[in-house]
């Protein structure tokens, strides 16, 4: 039972501060589209998407492997274990600082648009090494049961950023303005460049609370663990680079198409951010979800159990979608009306995303049977239409073609893992519920799509009466007021008094 209920603390901590962390960057958006060109947004977009890409690359999957072989204290010895991971991650570190600062003008052609100054490429390889490094101790922190001070750094880190992010793009500018004396260093011309500063302030900062931690590791190197490690790894970093390249192949693809801009990217990214509110959905309910797909997998009912949170997953994620859009006239507003252009492109990714996250539910199937390999299976096919998709259909529809990659890739993924778990792991879904309530969200939808009503208010009230329709038909047909919980007992009381 201790156990049990540090387990969840735990994981109450690590996932509410990696949603609020989330949260913080999603919020963020707001400023940059408004301090930022669409130029520079673009441009600011494709260097966090190799980023991403390089942390995958860089870290080799090492920080699973180290938990891995850490746990066997019968047969390695923690401390060294961790050592040799650091010593590792910090040798591909070293190697990767040498090469790209050392050769960057040759490299670039290769990897990077040549709209992009190298003073930006400079600042983004340094930040990702000083990421790479971190990951290690921030491991180890994780191993030593410390999520407190954990989830703390990666906060302040997000904290800092933003601050710094505010320092540059709003205080200075101001200064400039009224008291230009004080900021000479400015150039306003420099926009994605103070981010990144800020970046890797931020990160800088983070990586030197972690100087304790770091220490205590110690510093031994065992080969043979190294080798052990590295080949337990290497799958993982496969897997890793194919699932995050279905994520960021767009934002890397994007400029080197011809007839396209960074421009066009900007706008493409910003709307992209407008429906990552289905990702955060998605994130918050794994941290729950994947604890209870193991705790119930020896039940009786195990299947009936997964079928129930599947429908009312789908009910949920149909919801926000529904949300979303009819409240776009407001919810717009989040990025700068320079990327308004691309709106039309919400719904799309919306159910792009959907999507990935019903296939995200199905996928438990392979967990339970210990077949993972099929996830890494699933992540390759994704990212093969992905990129497919987007060099042969972004020079005809420039970022549309990006949003509907998405879709038909995520919705591919989605039946994929549908008909292949039915044969390994079958499942009864309510396939008749499910698509009750999607036929239901998409006549809603059309239904606001078509029926066009010049006043903003009362085009507002119009879909607040559809989304109503929704939520009232959920209850009345699958969720009565009586069996939630809170509802049950205050109705209760208000029959007692």
């Amino acid at each position: 039972m201790a156990a049990t209920k540090s387990l969840l603390k735990d994981s109450v901590i690590y996932g509410g501060s990696s949603i609020l962390q989330k949260m913080m960057m999603w919020l963020m958006t707001t400023l940059l589209t408004n301090t930022l060109s669409t130029t520079e947004y673009g441009v600011l977009n494709n260097l966090y998407a190799y980023t991403a890409l390089m942390l995958v690359m860089l870290t080799f999957g090492l920080e699973t492997g180290a938990f891995r072989f850490a746990n066997h204290q019968d047969k390695y010895k923690p401390t060294t274990v961790f050592s040799t991971a650091l010593l590792l991650i910090c040798g591909f570190t070293a190697v990767f600082l040498f090469v790209f600062l050392g050769y960057l003008p040759d490299i670039r052609p290769y990897l990077w648009s040549n709209q992009i100054p190298g003073v930006y490429l400079r600042l983004v390889i340094v930040i990702v090494s000083l990421d790479v490094v971190s990951a290690i101790p921030f491991a180890y922190l994780r191993y030593k049961k410390r999520p407190v001070k954990f989830a703390a750094l990666k906060i302040l880190n997000v904290v800092l950023y933003v601050i710094f992010c505010v320092f540059f793009l709003v205080v200075c500018p101001w200064l400039e303005t009224n008291y230009p004396s004080l900021v000479t260093w400015y150039d306003k011309d420099f926009g994605v460049g103070y981010v990144l500063i800020a970046n890797l302030l931020a990160t800088g900062i983070e990586t030197a609370c972690l100087l304790p931690d770091v220490f205590e590791i110690k510093f031994k190197f065992e080969w043979n663990i190294a080798k052990k490690m590295l080949n337990y790894s290497f799958p993982l970093m496969i897997m890793g680079v194919a699932g995050m390249s279905n994520q960021v192949a767009d934002r890397i693809i994007y400029p080197f198409i011809p007839k396209t801009s960074l421009s066009e990217l900007g706008i493409y990214t910003a709307c992209f951010k407008i429906a990552q509110i289905m990702m955060m959905f998605t994130q918050a309910f794994r941290y729950a979800y994947d604890p209870f797909v193991f705790e119930k997998s020896n039940d009786k009912d195990a299947s009936q159990a997964y079928s129930k949170v599947m429908t009312y997953f789908v009910i949920g994620g149909l919801l926000i979608f529904l949300g979303v859009m009819f409240y776009m006239d407001i919810i717009k507003y989040f990025i700068g009306p320079a990327y308004w252009p691309g709106l039309g492109i919400v719904p799309v990714i919306l159910l792009g995303e959907l999507f990935f996250a019903i296939y995200f539910n199905l996928s438990l199937w392979y967990k339970i049977t210990d077949k993972t390999y099929w996830g890494t299976v699933f992540s390759i096919v994704i990212c093969i239409l992905v990129v497919a998709i987007n060099i042969i259909f972004i020079p005809l529809y420039s970022y549309w073609a990006c949003a509907w990659a998405t879709f038909i890739a995520n919705g591919v993924a989605m039946l994929l893992s549908y008909f292949i778990g039915q044969k390994n792991y079958p499942i009864k879904y309510n396939l008749k519920t499910i698509g009750f309530y999607t036929g239901l969200a998409a006549v809603l939808y059309a239904i606001s799509y078509f029926v066009l009503l010049p006043n903003l208010y009362l085009r507002l009230a119009f879909n607040t009466g559809l989304l109503a329709i929704y939520i009232s038909i959920i209850l009345k047909r699958d969720l009565p007021l009586k069996d939630i919980p809170f509802v049950n007992r205050f109705i209760k009381h208000g029959k007692e008094v």
